[in-house]
């Protein structure tokens, strides 16, 4: 889809999904664009009519130097929607995008049906860490900032995984238009909004990642917490969960917004990585030894007994030997004495038949 004309300026916008389906809204993180929810499109499509767009700053939308705020991006998110004529939208944002989400939700409920906020906070803190990203992206580039970003973007198990994930996501960071990152940090610094989010009256599903160290759980359960019958999902990944775990990410959202049980699972992912290092360990300890065959290590177990039993009956014996090597030879002398006597008896016999 062209770049679509919003007020002003222009935005990246992608429609995707059946014409009568129900309308789904995705908003992206800091640092990447709209690709980032590639993993969920071939399911979300199949039930939604997904309308996908790089936020102000990002991917090929518009990005000046700002400073935004939480609220002007809320805004931008409103004037994309009657561009497009859609009056109500479920929402699924991560991060920024789950920032964004809940400013709609206080300040524009009946716009939003049913809303996912994912790996995202209502308050950062921090003014300082901000600031530091702010002059770094401005004086160094995005380059200077990915490796430390995608390091708390996913976990170390992951980055060796699935590294044409992590490569994807990488050449996402360093093309974001650095004033656009930069004035985008300023809005996620200056923003608070713990005793807004109270007011929230719609159904809400909270996603936090258990390694997360970019909006650790704690922050997600603070949001779950303050927003009344709210659910709560822990997925095993650490900021970008839909990607990291991206199965259980797009069950969870599609359970919810058909109004389903949540259900998911252990990560396949995980599953296939623990197969192969097992696979890897068994591999070398055969290179080590050789492969047994079934019942030999009992067959070998019963060669050494017996092994060890002939020792002890060998020593047995020798010992034996040594013992009655004696009574043989003296049985051996008394034979020969009794030879000898009966040979004398035999020549005196004859003696004494030659003299009568």
């Amino acid at each position: 889809m062209p770049l679509v004309r919003v007020g002003d300026v222009n935005f990246n916008i992608e429609v995707e999904g059946p014409f009568k389906a129900p309308y789904l809204m995705l908003s992206n993180s800091l640092g990447t664009n709209y690709h980032m929810w590639d993993p969920q499109m071939p399911e979300l499509t199949r039930h939604f009519r997904v309308i996908r767009y790089d936020s102000r700053g990002h991917g090929r939308s518009h990005a000046d130097d700002g400073p935004y705020s939480i609220a002007s991006l809320g805004r931008d998110a409103l004037a994309i929607m009657d561009a497009l004529g859609v009056s109500r939208t479920h929402w699924v944002g991560l991060s920024k995008g789950g920032m964004i989400g809940q400013w709609l939700l206080a300040n524009a409920p009946h716009r939003i049906e049913r809303a996912v906020l994912a790996n995202t906070g209502a308050h950062m803190g921090g003014p300082d860490l901000w600031n530091g990203r702010i002059k770094t992206a401005r004086t160094s580039g995005m380059a200077s900032l990915s490796a430390a970003t995608i390091d708390r973007w996913f976990t170390r198990e992951f980055q060796k995984s699935d590294k044409p994930a992590v490569a994807k996501i990488l050449a996402m960071l360093n093309a974001t238009p650095p004033q656009g990152y930069a004035a985008c940090c300023a809005a996620i610094r200056d923003m608070d909004q713990r005793e807004a989010i109270r007011s929230i009256n719609k159904p809400v599903l909270v996603i936090v990642g258990r390694h997360d160290p970019a909006t650790p759980p704690a922050m997600g359960k603070l949001i779950a917490a303050s927003i009344p019958g709210a659910q709560l999902v822990t997925l095993e990944a650490a900021h970008l969960s839909n990607i990291e775990d991206a199965g259980n990410f797009t069950k969870a959202v599609f359970d919810f917004l058909s109004g389903r049980e949540i259900s998911i699972s252990k990560p396949e992912r995980k599953k296939v990585v623990a197969r192969k290092a097992a696979g890897a360990e068994a591999s070398a300890k055969t290179q080590k030894r050789p492969a047994n065959k079934p019942g030999t290590r009992k067959a070998s177990a019963g060669k050494k007994a017996a092994a060890k039993k002939g020792t002890v009956k060998k020593a047995a014996a020798k010992k034996s030997a040594k013992k009655s090597a004696p009574k043989k030879t003296a049985k051996k002398t008394a034979v020969k004495k009794t030879a000898v006597k009966k040979s004398a008896a035999k020549k005196s016999a004859a003696k004494k038949r030659k003299a009568r």
